[in-house]
């Protein structure tokens, strides 16, 4: 057994791909490389992984096709590599559950600790509060990392669930962008980062869903957001 995270590295250029794993795993992680979409998928299903470090130019099946599958089947934390100023692959990445994203070239250390965060607020976030989180028939279980309305689960990803528990314990106070994105996606906000919004936009949608409109997300233009429960 070993405490050392093993990361999915997917990425069709395979220097890169030795070097990256090389300085990952310099900074205590185990990496698994593939080379190709197909091969990225199935092995992300595998279940014996921590999280995904995914490219979106990719052969046989490109990355944003990949997320989409794994999205069907698993939560496991996906962070995506995109092309520098491609503002378009990155909100599609978000939108279908990407859980962050690193412009490409990137600087490995910027990679790492990305990668650090999203490993970090998948296991411990809210591991504060042991009891759950209730706003109405809404029930956040914290340690346990489950949401449910009227008993029935409500799938998020990792993200999702972090800015939900942020949105739920404030109450009926609006919870500003800088905030989610320090307490759910563990890293400051940058003016440019629709980060917080994509991922709060996918929340929205899931509970509005599951509860036919009872629970509801209210955006505070300029300031942040509110979570109504009627």
């Amino acid at each position: 057994m070993t405490d050392r995270p093993l990361i999915l590295l997917v990425d069709d250029d395979v220097e890169l791909s030795e070097l990256l794993g090389e300085y990952l795993e310099s900074e205590g992680f185990d990496v698994e490389a593939v080379f190709n979409g197909v091969d990225g998928a199935a092995r992300a299903l595998s279940g014996r992984h921590d999280a995904v470090i995914l490219d979106i130019m990719l052969p046989r099946m490109n990355g944003i096709d990949v997320l989409r599958e794994i999205r069907r089947a698993s939560q496991i934390p996906v962070l995506m590599l995109t092309a520098k100023g491609d503002q378009v692959d990155r909100v599609v990445g978000l939108e279908l559950g990407a859980d962050d994203y690193v412009p490409k070239p990137h600087y490995p250390r910027e990679l790492v600790a990305r990668l650090r965060a999203v490993l970090r607020r998948n296991a411990h976030a809210g591991a504060v509060a042991a009891d759950p989180v209730v706003r109405g028939r809404l029930e956040v279980q914290v340690t346990r990392r489950r949401v449910t309305w009227q008993g029935a689960p409500i799938e998020l990803t990792a993200s999702e669930f972090n800015l939900l528990v942020a949105l739920a314990r404030a109450g009926d106070e609006v919870v500003t962008k800088d905030a989610l994105s320090l307490n759910g996606l563990g890293r400051a906000r940058q003016s440019y980062d629709r980060s917080v919004d994509v991922h709060v936009s996918n929340l929205r949608l899931k509970l509005e869903a599951a509860a036919a409109g009872v629970v509801a997300i209210e955006t505070v233009r300029g300031v942040g957001y509110r979570l109504l429960v009627a």
